[in-house]
């Protein structure tokens, strides 16, 4: 697994932000700037298969078995935005939902109806013997709107990746650990890398999750810089004028 084409920047170079601001980066981004979530879902899912696919054997996708563990809310969006782009690179590529399909609604509803255009496997929790054995699992269970304990299906998923020897992807944070204060819930993921968007969660930075984040990669999803200047008063200056995505 080659990782090395992908710059790494001084994390003292990254600010990290909170759930709270988070959440007003992504209304801001709608309100202010007219960037809609379908744009930002999209960037997250580009960047979420560019890493997957060096996380492969031979760096190559075509023809490699990955599986993707997609909620229902804007983190499972961005997983299946990456199923089509895996997809369509050559993968065979797999989805393994934590809700039944009917459950999804909005952007991610609108995601998975493409993928059903397709032909692409997709399997519930229930059906997780079917899946194809991994090269590679993409976790996109839970994001940054953690509450509580994953519950239900939601931690069925995650204690079946967990037992399996594939590396797993994870996207913006493990699913299963809190955004803010990194407090790990029962079940977490134990991601090889995690694929933050944004800015990083501080929570991904915390002692208590250090074990669960693996290698951590930042992603850009076109939020403009004078966005943070202006909300938050700290200046991130062009993060990713190398690369859409960077190692911190």
């Amino acid at each position: 697994m080659i990782l090395s084409s992908i710059p790494a920047v001084p994390r003292d170079r990254v600010p990290a932000i909170t759930t709270e601001e988070m959440i007003e980066v992504d209304r801001l981004m709608i309100k202010t700037y007219g960037v809609e979530l379908i744009q930002m879902m999209e960037n997250a899912g580009r960047n979420l298969a560019r890493l997957a696919a060096l996380h492969v054997p031979e760096n190559q996708p075509t023809g490699k078995n990955i599986t993707v563990l997609c909620g229902s809310g804007g983190n499972g969006g961005g997983g299946l935005v990456c199923v089509r782009h895996l997809a369509n690179w050559g993968a065979n590529v797999s989805v393994v939902l934590s809700k039944f399909s009917e459950q999804f609604s909005g952007i991610p509803a609108h995601q998975l109806a493409i993928l059903k255009e397709m032909g692409i496997p997709i399997y519930y929790s229930t059906e997780l013997s079917k899946s194809t054995t991994p090269d590679v699992l993409i976790d996109a269970v839970i994001g940054y709107s953690l509450k509580g304990e994953p519950r239900g299906s939601a931690a069925e998923i995650i204690r079946w990746a967990n037992e399996q020897p594939a590396p797993v992807l994870s996207l913006d944070i493990p699913s299963g650990i809190e955004g803010s204060s990194g407090a790990v819930k029962e079940p977490a993921i134990r991601a090889h890398s995690t694929m933050t968007l944004a800015l990083p969660k501080k929570g991904l930075f915390s002692k208590s999750a250090q074990s669960r984040v693996g290698l951590l990669y930042l992603a850009d999803i076109s939020v403009p810089p004078v966005l943070y200047e202006h909300a938050f008063g700290f200046p991130v200056g062009s993060l990713f004028a190398e690369s859409e995505i960077i190692e911190i």
